[in-house]
């Protein structure tokens, strides 16, 4: 199963993450990725630097960032491989606590993914 532990940061803080933070989470990510549970990860540009694409009423809109309606973004993700949502929490956990000792405020949303099987539902139709 794949599991998306989406990091929600509070953009406007300008807290910038420490050389000691970066580097354990360098360690923490290369042992993640050498076990097969890691599958990938990165950090987002600030919404200053994004757009939204947005649909209301059957129309659709681009909006410049930043978005300053929105007190919590998404600063970062993670893509896990593992056997269960437990798993993927514990690996959460362990991402969420290096940033304890720098004073962080985080909160990681965790879900799993709906993956059809594309490869069946192709060959029903062809079956038609």
């Amino acid at each position: 199963m794949r599991f998306l532990s989406l990091i929600r940061v509070q953009e406007n803080t300008g807290k910038q993450p420490s050389q000691r933070l970066m580097s354990e989470m360098g360690k923490l990510m290369g042992e993640m990725t050498q076990s097969g549970k890691l599958l990938d990860t990165a950090g987002l540009m600030p919404t200053a630097q994004s757009k939204r694409v947005s649909l209301r009423g059957g129309k659709m809109a681009i909006v410049d960032g930043p978005f300053t309606e929105t007190k919590e973004v998404i600063g970062g993700f993670a893509m896990f491989k593992v056997e269960s949502l437990d798993e993927a929490i514990v690996l959460t956990e362990r991402f969420v606590e290096l940033h304890v000792e720098d004073g962080w405020e985080i909160d990681c949303e965790v879900r799993q993914l709906v993956e059809p099987d594309f490869d069946s539902l192709t060959s029903c139709e062809d079956r038609r």
